[in-house]
Parts: C-alpha cells; sequence; structure tokens
C-alpha cells in the first residue's frame, strides 16, 4: 500500500486523461468512418491496447483521407 503513496500522482494524472481521451475520440472516429488504411478491427485493437502511441498512430496512418 505504501508503494501506491509513493508514486507522483501529479504527473501522472495529466498523461491518463490525456490518454483516455485520444483513446475515446479515435474510437469514436474509426467507428463513425469505418474506412481506414487496413483492416477495420486492427485499428482498434491497436488503438485499445496502444496506450497512449495507439491513438496518434492511427490519427498518423489509419485514418483514410476522403
Amino acid at each position: 500500500m505504501s508503494d501506491l503513496a509513493s508514486i507522483p500522482w501529479n504527473l501522472i494524472l495529466p498523461l491518463i486523461v490525456l490518454q483516455f481521451i485520444l483513446m475515446v475520440v479515435a474510437l469514436i472516429d474509426v467507428i463513425r468512418h469505418q474506412r481506414t488504411n487496413g483492416p477495420f478491427i486492427m485499428w482498434i485493437f491497436i488503438i485499445v491496447l496502444g496506450n497512449l502511441i495507439g491513438p496518434i498512430l492511427y490519427f498518423i496512418f489509419g485514418r483514410r483521407q476522403a
């Protein structure tokens, strides 16, 4: 229990919030458009399992430009 108290939450919490917001926005975008570079389901797994980098990879490489 004392290990959790030693974690600097004021530094980590903004990253967790940023990761959650990016994941939700990327999932909404991939579900709404469903036209991606590569398989649709692959991008969902990358977004969900890729932590902070997954949604960023989707926005850079996964979105198909109209």
